[in-house]
């Protein structure tokens, strides 16, 4: 265990935990080719096998639906989702896929909303994220669109927007108001950075993680998961946390 002490600087477990607690993974990057996640049916399957390897006995993969850049939806995404079933199925991996969405928060998305033009996951969950540079002023508009068309809004990867590392109180306030939190699993290793890190490690502490996902593009992401499975506040989370996985 000597050198994943070297990489992470911290007590690693002696035994790594096990992703099978949490039964369904609900954010991932696997149907090839409609955005940065895979890009062939190879990778799909590539990856949806070391997740099945994982513990993991669904996985509900979240295309990014982003402006111009990712112009998805049900056209594409459904059909998408099948080809990627028939895949698994001729090749025997024994897991369920299912197929949601990762909402940008753009001009158009509250018209889909309203439209009901949306792909939720499981009891009508829908992820949702920001960018990276500040706060959308329509942050506030959207959650209330969601709720009132029905929808459970999820932030996705909270712990990794800048603008709210010197202001947790921002996140709380959030969730007070019936959002839930996602949590990349990824961030436990420091790969975003000591802040991102610190702000993961603060949502499990306050018991507010209510997702944990693993935001799979790639198979680097599978080996930054193995490695926060000796992590000690991955456990944490699962003994702690009230999540939600196991119940999708």
């Amino acid at each position: 265990m000597g050198f994943l002490k070297k990489i992470f600087g911290e007590r690693t477990l002696s035994a790594p935990v096990n992703l099978g607690v949490l039964k369904a993974d609900m954010h991932s990057h696997f149907i090839p080719g409609i955005d940065d996640g895979a890009q062939t049916i190879d990778d799909s399957l590539a990856l949806i096998a070391e997740m099945k390897a994982l513990g993991y006995a669904k996985v509900i993969t979240t295309p990014h639906i982003m402006g111009d850049t990712y112009k998805n939806g049900k056209h594409n995404i459904l059909p998408g989702l099948e080809l990627v079933r028939a895949a698994v199925n001729e090749k025997s991996i024994d897991i369920v896929v299912e197929a949601s969405a990762e909402y940008y928060i753009d001009a158009d998305l509250e018209d889909k909303i309203r439209a009901r033009d949306m792909l939720p996951f499981s009891n009508n969950y829908i992820l949702f994220e920001m960018p990276f540079v500040s706060e959308p002023p329509n942050l506030g508009s959207i959650i209330f669109e969601l709720q009132l068309g029905g929808y459970k809004p999820v932030m996705a990867h909270v712990e990794r927007y800048p603008f709210w590392f010197t202001n947790f109180n921002k996140i709380i306030d959030l969730r007070d108001k019936g959002v839930f939190i996602q949590m990349n699993i990824t961030s436990l290793t420091g790969i975003y950075g000591l802040p991102t890190k610190k702000i993961a490690e603060k949502l499990i502490d306050e018991k507010m993680v209510d997702f944990l996902g693993s935001d799979c593009h790639h198979l680097g992401h599978i080996e930054l998961i193995k490695k926060a499975c000796h992590l000690p506040y991955l456990e944490k989370a699962i003994k702690n946390c009230e999540l939600l996985n196991s119940k999708l």
